[in-house]
């Protein structure tokens, strides 16, 4: 469970944080936003795709087509990807609005763990203001909440447009294909055959790179596959045994280091 907390002087003058070692907080997670500027990289290591919260699209990062599994998080908490999406990389860090108020505030997960009373990198300086370290965290949450906003208005673009539908996806259970519901694609023929004035209009809201990048991201649906299969126990090589950087071949290697 997650526990947020504003970060003020009064609640955590005087503590500490220290950076995660492990991505063992993200291993539930089988979807997770992502924002236009990181996609060149996500739609090399992810399928894309979008989800409706509420009355909308969002674009979303597909990690297991099975609910509270992260394919990409291993037993031991290595992340198995060449990129790490946005959502994980400021952990325990959030903006969040509280209660009466519109503005964002930088909060903490009290119960990540990674909060100290005696050791790590200090909340606070001397003088009052937050730290050097993590001013670059917030910095970072703002550069990336600024840019969800341009999404959001470009996704809902493509929607407008018709260009929404259900993917259709099949995943096996127990030796038997059942759907999969709630993901969204692009669809590809109606936006081919859009007219001049409905594609001009995609292009100046920022939409069709987003549009581009969903459909280019599909066949990485074969890498769920392989992470799905190397998760089966074989009858004489346990899961954590396996090399998991041959599963995608010399041309696409996993690196355990978050970049």
């Amino acid at each position: 469970m997650t526990n947020l907390a504003a970060i003020t002087r009064d609640r955590f003058g005087g503590k500490f944080w220290r950076r995660y070692n492990s991505y063992a907080f993200a291993a539930s997670s089988h979807l997770t936003p992502l924002v236009a500027t990181e996609l060149p990289r996500a739609l090399q290591a992810l399928p894309l795709a979008f989800i409706k919260q509420g009355e909308q699209f969002v674009l979303a990062g597909v990690l297991s087509l099975t609910p509270g599994q992260n394919l990409y998080v291993d037993q031991k908490g290595q992340w198995l990807g060449p990129y790490v999406p946005s959502s994980f990389r400021s952990y325990p860090f959030r903006l969040a609005r509280a209660e009466g108020r519109d503005d964002l505030i930088l909060c903490v997960d009290e119960d990540s763990g990674l909060i100290s009373d005696t050791d790590g990198e200090p909340f606070f300086q001397e003088n009052g203001n937050l730290s050097e370290s993590l001013t670059g965290v917030l910095d970072f949450l703002k550069k990336v909440e600024q840019n969800r906003s341009a999404t959001q208005r470009a996704v809902s673009s493509l929607a407008e447009a018709g260009l929404m539908t259900e993917w259709p996806l099949k995943i096996k259970v127990e030796g038997a294909e059942r759907p999969v519901s709630g993901l969204f694609m692009i669809n590809e023929s109606k936006l081919n055959s859009l007219d001049d004035q409905a594609f001009l209009k995609l292009r100046s809201s920022q939409s069709l790179p987003i549009a581009y990048a969903q459909l280019f991201s599909m066949g990485n649906i074969a890498r769920l596959e392989k992470l799905a299969e190397a998760r089966e126990p074989k009858k004489d090589q346990g899961y954590d045994e396996m090399d998991i950087e041959k599963l995608f071949g010399n041309d696409d290697l996993i690196r355990f280091d978050g970049e």
